[in-house]
């Protein structure tokens, strides 16, 4: 079953460009339904060739890639309003696995829908395309992150980073977010070892900076954690969604 615009879970945040009515209709055509999924389940598995691509609706997932050996290098965590697998679809092929860190729910369209949609309302695709390559920005942040930055710094910039999107699509309230993220997808979004994250994690929660229990993410003092892992605060320009 289709999804109307008016139930979307973002057209009453105004972190969000609601779409006009023509935009509507050509999304509404063009979709081909939604999807919930169980945490844990893969969404996109690296290396295979998608053909579907989805608005994340509900929940949080994680994008990572593996290596030969085993290891695992986190690429960025996903928030409500992120897209799934476009970047796929554009390049023939997934370079990376997406993860569903909690239940999700996912709006679903067809890989063949892809040009149709950008054909029809060439301005909103514009901007998604935009928006896909801003939340790409996260990985030259923590290319910097891993080569230059503490690890005080980097923990620092990855729990502002992340409360601040969270904070844009409606996740925070009263100033907790629900962040299912384990330690160790931090470590490996960072470059750090698990013990470093945990004893760098026990001094920031000492120093009152952060409350992170039972996946639930408190930023008591935001500004200077910002100060400390070197982040500018601010909403940004408003965001799109299919």
């Amino acid at each position: 079953m289709t999804r109307n615009f008016r139930n979307c879970p973002f057209v009453d945040n105004p972190a969000f460009m609601a779409p006009d009515a023509h935009e509507e209709a050509i999304a509404e055509a063009a979709r081909a339904g939604e999807l919930r999924m169980p945490a844990g389940q893969t969404v996109v598995m690296e290396g295979n060739e998608p053909q579907r691509f989805f608005t994340l609706l509900e929940g949080q997932a994680m994008r990572y890639r593996m290596l030969e050996d085993g290891r695992r290098q986190v690429l960025n965590f996903l928030f409500p309003g992120d897209l799934i697998g476009l970047d796929a679809i554009m390049m023939g092929m997934a370079s990376h696995t997406t993860e569903a860190l909690t239940p999700v729910k996912l709006s679903v369209f067809d890989r063949k829908q892809v040009w149709e949609l950008f054909s029809k309302m060439p301005q909103r695709a514009m901007m998604l395309t935009w928006q896909v390559a801003r939340e790409e920005h996260f990985l030259s942040d923590a290319l910097v992150t891993v080569g230059q930055r503490s690890a005080r710094e980097a923990l620092a910039w990855a729990f502002v980073t992340l409360f601040e999107r969270g904070s844009q699509t409606g996740l925070v309230r009263d100033g907790k977010m629900p962040f299912p993220v384990r330690q160790q997808d931090l470590a490996d979004a960072l470059g750090l070892s698990l013990v470093h994250t945990n004893k760098t994690l026990a001094r920031l929660r000492s120093e009152g900076l952060v409350r992170w229990t039972q996946g639930i993410l408190e930023l008591p003092d935001l500004e200077r954690l910002a100060d400390i892992g070197v982040v500018e605060l601010g909403a940004g320009p408003p965001r799109y969604y299919l």
